[in-house]
């Protein structure tokens, strides 16, 4: 597996921005799709963001779509998420995601084998 150290978050006003980054090591990180979930108290891991292993392909949930986006450093190691137009929607606990099982779905938590440690992101109205 490949473990996952976050950073970033933090407190922000609606229409505000943060950056999620999230370092991976133990395993070669070209090697994996990433993704991100987040998840709002009392509410299940949602699906946020997609990028697949070579980076060319992205996908994005509805409710983020055109304001958030993420991208891949294999020189690095590093996963990031830029989220842009931020609203009290967003509010969260976010998690960086990798080592997808076979051939799962990608948008469901349970498809993923290494989890990091979670980030939280207030957004105030």
């Amino acid at each position: 597996q490949v473990q996952l150290v976050q950073s970033g978050g933090g407190l922000v006003q609606a229409g505000g921005s943060l950056r999620l980054s999230c370092a991976a090591s133990g395993r070669t990180f070209s090697d994996y799709h990433m993704v991100w979930f987040r998840q709002a108290p009392g509410k299940d891991r949602d699906f946020v963001a997609f990028i697949s292993r070579s980076g060319a392909i992205t996908d994005y949930s509805d409710s983020v779509k055109g304001r958030f986006t993420i991208s891949r450093d294999d020189n690095k190691n590093t996963v990031n998420l830029q989220m842009n137009s931020l609203k009290p929607d967003d509010t969260a606990v976010y998690y960086c995601v990798g080592d997808l099982k076979g051939s799962s779905p990608l948008t469901v938590a349970a498809s993923w084998n290494s989890w990091g440690q979670g980030t939280q992101v207030t957004v105030s109205s």
